[in-house]
Order: structure tokens, then sequence, then C-alpha cells
């Protein structure tokens, strides 16, 4: 394939990096805004898609963000490339306090309770979780019964709060973030705009100076 990597990454060197890139998330979160601000798109736009990615990260539906993020960002008319990006907004850093803000939310929105006999962590639950729907998925194959106990308990505990937590912290966050990217966005492209033009008058009278050389040394 021509973009394989030559020397293959090994699997947990992967997830390290995963977890902690390299030079930290703070080089990350500067490369991503970086590149979102040289976007091809209106200040408006890019925007929308940001609100977009960012209020993805305060649902519970993990593995599947990138697409949430392009579904929420094309009813928006946002630009797709910068809901992708936003998403990192939910990072492993943040994951945690989102999600633990998001369930308490949704269980005081609801008038119910966390069960406080449960000791599995957050990630833990989301992980039994998958596992629970692998195994029913393999049980339709074979002579494996299938149990939905579980995953009846992770929606009632889990699931439907942190959906329901989710969306005011979600909203109030990607507006934040919207209303901040906006002249921000506005004035980088204005700036650039300036360069761009600055530099091609630069070039105009260094050719005309070089035409006007050529001609008098004619």
């Amino acid at each position: 394939m021509i973009f394989k990597r030559r020397d293959p990454k090994p699997t947990l060197r992967a997830m390290s990096e995963f977890m902690w890139p390299r030079g930290g998330w703070t080089r990350a979160f500067h490369y991503i805004k970086h590149r979102m601000r040289r976007l091809p798109d209106s200040p408006e736009r890019i925007a929308r898609g940001i609100w977009a990615g960012v209020f993805t990260t305060f649902t519970p539906f993990y593995g599947m963000h990138f697409i949430v993020a392009a579904l929420i960002s094309r009813v928006m008319q946002g630009n797709l490339l910068a809901a992708l990006m936003a998403t990192f907004f939910g990072n492993p850093l943040t994951y945690v306090p989102i999600g633990l803000s998001a369930l308490k939310t949704g269980h005081w929105i609801l008038g119910t309770r966390v069960d406080v006999q449960e000791h599995r962590s957050f990630g833990g639950k989301f992980t039994d979780a998958g596992a629970e729907l692998w195994l029913n998925f393999v049980a339709i194959f074979t002579p494996a019964k299938m149990d939905w106990s579980g995953l009846i308990t992770f929606w009632h505990q889990v699931f439907y709060p942190y959906l329901i937590g989710g969306i005011l912290p979600g909203i109030l966050c990607a507006s934040v973030a919207y209303y901040l990217s906006v002249p921000v966005l506005r004035a980088y492209q204005k700036r650039r705009k300036g360069m761009i033009k600055a530099k091609f008058e630069a070039l105009k009278q260094k050719a005309a100076a070089k035409a006007d050389a050529k001609r008098k040394g004619d």
C-alpha cells in the first residue's frame, strides 16, 4: 500500500500515543487549531462545524463520534472537517469529567440516582456493555444463550442518563466554542488575505522592476 508505514508502530506504542500524543496534548491542540483556521470556508460554516464536534463529545456514542458529528454538521450546514477535528475536544483527559458531569446531570433531571453499590469504573461500564453486546451478537450464530440483563441495567443506569444529561452542558460548551471561534476565524482570514495580497503586490513590483531594468539594459 502507498501510505503504509515502513516501520509498523507497535500496539502498545500506538495505545500510549493515543492516550498521550508525542509532544503532549497541548501541541496536538495547537496543531488542530492551526489546521482549523486554514480551512477554506467561511468563519460561520467552520464555527458551525466546531459546534457540532464539541456537542458530540457530550454524547455517549463512543466510537461513533465522527459519524454523529458529521450528521449534526450536515444538518447545521457546517464544515465537515471542522466538525471532525472538533471532536478532539473529547480526549482521554476530558472524557471522564465530561461523562461524569453528564451522568450526574442526567440522573438529577430524571430524578434517579447512581447505584452506589456499583464499584465498576465509568469506562469499565462502557467496556462491559460493549463486551456483552458482542457476546449477544455471537450468540446469534452459536448455541450460546443471549442475556440482555446487563445491557438493560447499563441503559437505565448509564447510557440514558448520560444522553439526557449531556444535552445542556453540550449545548452550552458548543455555543461558547461557536461564539469564540467566529471572530477569531474572521480576524485570521482577514489577516491572511492581507498577507497574501501584500506578497502578490511585492511580486508584481519585483517583476516590474526586473522588466524596467531589462528595458533600460536594452
